[in-house]
């Protein structure tokens, strides 16, 4: 078992309870069973202390649900569950869930624990609950970062420019926190645990339970859970991967991992998915470079994003001055093309290829990268002002997409309206921001993207 020291922060350092029940692990951001280093880290602790471990989550439901979730997102959400909770008990530790935030469970159930270890997150909602919970919980407090190959503070401490100023940081550190983790025995199992109010045995009938958004239905073609993470890791390696430095920019070729929802649920470690892909058969290390780069720094440079943008969701702050300022100045140009959300959402566009790979966001919760941003390059052209496009953007970004509400899904947004570009030629309603035009479709196969997008809503729709 390695996990590193750079992934442990001591948030409130007082010695562990002597007359408690158990450790206690409030599984947030990553919920799995395995490679899980702040779950390894309770393990080590309570096998030290001679106690059980104890996992926890918070349910947000009704008015106090997660912010822009529905019932797509918590599908996803509660099959995972159901599939983390089973590892759990396969090795010997108790699970707690109750419709509750994750700061009150967790404040709760600390009153008997020796400890309380926390997972990590950047977004604004996560960290107002460790405040919560730091400043509730009287004793001690570890939080361990699962989420990223390197620790987001350890990588930059201040916001980053760009994917080429933060490239070089992280790749200094990056074998540094690349190391197999496993599954450590467990060596007092959990016979009794604390009472909760949610049976994730069944997490059909929990959701169909829950007061949420049902406009947004869930999905076949993703199932949440970290043993579908990785058998979908395994069948992508030993197949599309290999053509991935050639394919990863054509939707049509099939290249793309599909990680992202289980990254974004906490169902996989994104160390993980690296360790697989440098010990994977065949594939180029041109392959392997650019595989890297999407999975580590992109997504890393997010990461970076939010944690140091308070309001990273506003266009006011997550947009630079400079494209601010080059918007506002095209704000008054004409607009040959302006829809509504229920237009948009529809696909009832001039933009054949834009509604088709709407329908694929709309129905499947997917969408490939190089289209994204053609999508998102389009509603700004089609908005009445850059505000609303962003807003719209993130609105729609956020409700239909699986690994929506997500530092990339920020950070991304706020990209096509400048952030980590630099000014461009100037153009009609975008001044000097980066410009996509239809051309960039003909790049691809799009009749081969859409019979594939064709197939794919047709399967979300059989009754049988």
């Amino acid at each position: 078992m390695t996990i590193e020291d750079g992934r442990v922060r001591i948030l409130k350092d007082v010695e562990p309870r002597g007359d408690a029940g158990y450790v206690l692990y409030l599984a947030q951001q990553a919920n799995r069973a395995r490679f899980n280093p702040a779950l390894e880290y309770a393990v080590g602790e309570a096998n030290r202390l001679k106690l059980p471990v104890v996992v926890c989550f918070g349910l947000l439901d009704g008015s106090n649900g997660f912010p822009e979730a529905n019932a797509r997102h918590y599908a996803f959400l509660l099959d995972g569950l159901a599939d983390m909770a089973a590892g759990l008990e396969k090795r010997g530790i108790g699970f707690v869930m109750r419709k509750a935030s994750p700061a009150e469970i967790a404040i709760d159930l600390a009153r008997d624990a020796a400890l309380l270890v926390l997972d990590c997150g950047y977004l604004a909602i996560q960290k107002r609950w460790y405040g919560e919970i730091t400043g509730a919980v009287e004793g001690r407090i570890v939080q361990v970062e699962g989420d990223v190959v390197v620790p987001v503070e350890i990588a930059s401490d201040k916001h980053e420019y760009g994917a080429r100023t933060i490239r070089p940081k992280i790749r200094r550190h990056l074998d540094d926190f690349l190391h197999p983790l496993r599954a450590a025995p467990v060596k007092h199992k959990a016979t009794t645990v604390p009472k909760g109010d949610v049976d994730i045995s069944d997490p059909a009938k929990v959701l169909a339970g829950m007061t949420l958004d049902r406009s947004v239905p869930p999905v076949r073609r993703f199932r949440g859970g970290e043993s579908e993470a990785r058998r979908l890791l395994k069948a992508y390696l030993d197949g599309p991967f290999r053509s991935y430095g050639a394919g990863r920019g054509k939707p049509e070729a099939g290249a793309a991992s599909h990680m992202s929802p289980y990254l974004h649920f906490g169902q996989i470690s994104p160390a993980e998915i690296v360790l697989a892909v440098r010990e994977a058969e065949g594939g180029s290390d041109e392959d392997r470079d650019a595989f890297v780069e999407e999975l580590v720094v992109r997504r890393e440079l997010s990461m970076n994003h939010v944690n140091t943008t308070e309001h990273y969701d506003r266009f006011e702050d997550a947009v630079p001055e400079w494209a601010q300022k080059t918007l506002h100045e095209q704000a008054k140009d004409h607009r040959e093309h302006r829809y509504t959300d229920d237009q948009l959402i529809e696909g009832e566009t001039h933009d054949h290829g834009w509604n088709v790979a709407m329908a694929e966001m709309r129905v499947t919760g997917y969408m490939h990268n190089h289209l994204r941003m053609y999508w998102a390059k389009k509603i700004l052209e089609w908005s009445g002002s850059a505000k609303e496009g962003f807003e719209r953007t993130l609105r729609l970004n956020n409700r239909f997409f699986l690994d929506g509400r997500d530092p990339n899904s920020f950070t991304n947004v706020a990209w096509t309206y400048g952030l980590h570009d630099r000014p461009w030629a100037r153009r009609p309603i975008f001044g000097t921001v980066r410009y996509q035009s239809e051309n960039s479709l003909r790049k691809i196969d799009f009749k081969a993207y859409e019979a594939a997008v064709e197939k794919l809503c047709a399967a979300e729709t059989d009754e049988d």
